[in-house]
């Protein structure tokens, strides 16, 4: 069923990249997704926390996969934020260990399928042998010339827009900006995402309709999604229809 839905929805590359009548794509060419309800699945089941962590893994790998044949050029995924330090020290070691074991498991195929592997956020608070890991598969992946998947590991975009403020004064105070010179376009240009294409898409999976810390300023003009589906249960099909939405939609920026 779902590669049927998946085939219903799917536009050719060709097809989805040419622009609409007012120049936009109905292919988002960046998506973001926001990957909650691991606990939620888990406690439904009566299973505990870490059989929603890792049937969340599955979902990662399905996504991926979905994307590729969809022809999207980037996925941003929420893996860890900066306030999922306040979970219990368990939990955080069950993450790590499962962030280890994806990329044991995973670098090999996303490298071959000529992937760009990059991080936001400050991976190197992690445990220095998952920070070293993490580093090794950016490393690896850094001259794939394909898609891009990004990883947001130990990411808040409060905590990321006042380290760009704080660069931003101290090149002030040294005498290398004017304030008066200082643009959204200079702003963007310091962000963990500067290299990356314009967020279009952000989705939420569980139902939740909220940002929760997450590509503030990159979220100004994407289109939102919020779906019930609880993140080990998204797949081709849950994407499918969340880019349908999006070629739906009528972008307008502002305008008219």
């Amino acid at each position: 069923m779902a590669a049927m839905i998946l085939s219903r929805h799917k536009l050719s590359r060709e097809a989805a990249s040419m622009p609409d009548a007012g120049g936009h794509s109905a292919l988002p060419r960046h998506v973001a997704i926001i990957m909650d309800g691991n606990g939620r699945w888990a406690k439904a089941r009566r299973l505990p926390r870490i059989a929603g962590h890792r049937a969340g893994a599955e979902a990662v790998r399905r996504t991926l996969r979905a994307a590729s044949k969809l022809g999207i050029d980037c996925i941003t995924l929420y893996a860890f934020s900066s306030e999922n330090w306040k979970r219990p020290e368990q939990e955080i070691a069950d993450l790590t260990g499962l962030m280890k074991q994806f990329i044991r498991a995973e670098l090999d195929e996303i490298h071959r399928g000529n992937i760009r592997l990059r991080i936001i956020g400050d991976h190197r608070a992690f445990e220095p042998e998952a920070a070293a890991m993490v580093d090794a598969a950016v490393e690896k992946t850094a001259g794939n010339t394909g898609a891009t998947l990004v990883v947001a590991l130990n990411y808040g975009s409060q905590d990321e827009l006042t380290r760009v403020m704080r660069g931003l004064a101290e090149r002030v105070r040294s005498g290398d900006l004017d304030p008066q010179a200082i643009t959204p376009d200079i702003v963007a240009a310091e962000l963990d995402t500067a290299d990356l294409p314009p967020l279009d898409l952000l989705i939420r999976t569980s139902g939740e309709q909220r940002l929760s810390n997450f590509l503030l300023w990159q979220a100004a003009y994407a289109e939102l999604y919020f779906t019930e589906t609880l993140w080990p249960d998204f797949d081709e099909a849950a994407l499918a229809a969340a880019v349908a939405s999006y070629a739906e939609r009528d972008r307008r920026f502002g305008g008219l």
